[in-house]
């Protein structure tokens, strides 16, 4: 365990080194709260992720009109209490292009100039997709010049047929408009740079910026990559077996593997990082720091 703690502070001390004089960009996401309390919380994260002079922050986004004003109102307070660039999730699911282009042209009318553009889930079990990612962005563009960020996923969308479509498929988004790609969050960083390779081969010239999230809790972890076909290496479920009541160590061994995931997709050429937050900045803030973003 000594032999592991020493090589650990000595990756870390390796790292910061080796990135005193190199400038990393950092986004952070966050969800709308449901009450004052979580709203508290949410902005004491985000004062505290501020000092880390962030490229954008975006928020989550529901697909009723109630979710959507709580998204909107929440992106209003983070710009207006920050000054910084502050995105709205956007999907497509169970809208027409009509109401798109309405909600669109008061994002734009109201000051907001960059979008997160997405299919979304139906809650309607009948519903049949009319219109895609690609489709909305499209809209967008047609609308204003919004800054578009849509979706990409390096172990494939789970309803894509393979991954040669799914490629095509964000080819298509790009080509609608979109200026980024933020990926699914991923542990297996071979899986990043695999996609990232595909997305070169097949012309795909935007920039790919990882999706990384904080481990707080494995069981949260593993119903989200149940949701989103993410796999979760067979070496982690070992690491965390019998933990399930001690959250500290979990976060603690967590952060460990995160700043691992960071520091070889920097020695891969990696210089921007998106985070999902899940509303908390403790890990999230402590890892940034250690790496000199927004230095």
């Amino acid at each position: 365990m000594n032999f592991l703690k020493n090589k650990y502070h000595e990756d870390i001390i390796n790292q910061k080194l080796n990135n005193l004089n190199t400038i990393i960009q950092c986004s952070f996401e966050f969800f709308p709260p449901k009450n004052i309390n979580l709203e508290k919380k949410l902005f004491s994260s985000i004062e505290q992720l501020i000092q880390l002079k962030p490229f954008f922050f975006s928020v989550t986004y529901g697909a009723n009109s109630g979710e959507r004003k709580k998204t909107y109102d929440t992106v209003k307070k983070i710009y207006n209490k920050t000054g910084v660039i502050t995105t709205p999730h956007l999907t497509c699911v169970d809208s027409t292009p009509n109401e798109l282009k309405e909600i669109a042209k008061f994002y734009w009318e109201n000051g907001i100039r960059s979008i997160f553009a997405l299919r979304g889930d139906s809650n309607n079990i009948n519903y049949q997709h009319k219109m895609y990612a690609f489709d909305l962005v499209y809209l967008l563009k047609k609308v204003a010049n919004f800054d578009i960020s849509v979706a990409a996923y390096p172990e494939i969308h789970p309803e894509a047929r393979d991954a040669k479509s799914d490629i095509l498929n964000l080819k298509r988004k790009i080509e609608a408009g979109a200026n980024r790609a933020i990926t699914q969050f991923f542990f297996n960083t071979e899986s990043y740079l695999r996609f990232r390779d595909n997305c070169i081969k097949n012309n795909i010239n935007v920039e790919i910026i990882p999706g990384i999230l904080p481990i707080y809790n494995f069981n949260q972890l593993k119903r989200f990559s149940e949701l989103t076909n993410v796999q979760i290496p067979y070496w982690m479920f070992e690491i965390f077996k019998e933990l399930d009541n001690d959250l500290h160590t979990q976060k603690i061994i967590g952060t460990s593997i995160i700043i691992d995931i960071i520091k070889n997709l920097y020695k891969e050429g990696v210089r921007n990082f998106h985070f999902y937050t899940l509303n908390q900045s403790d890990i999230v803030y402590s890892i940034c720091r250690l790496f000199g973003f927004g230095s």
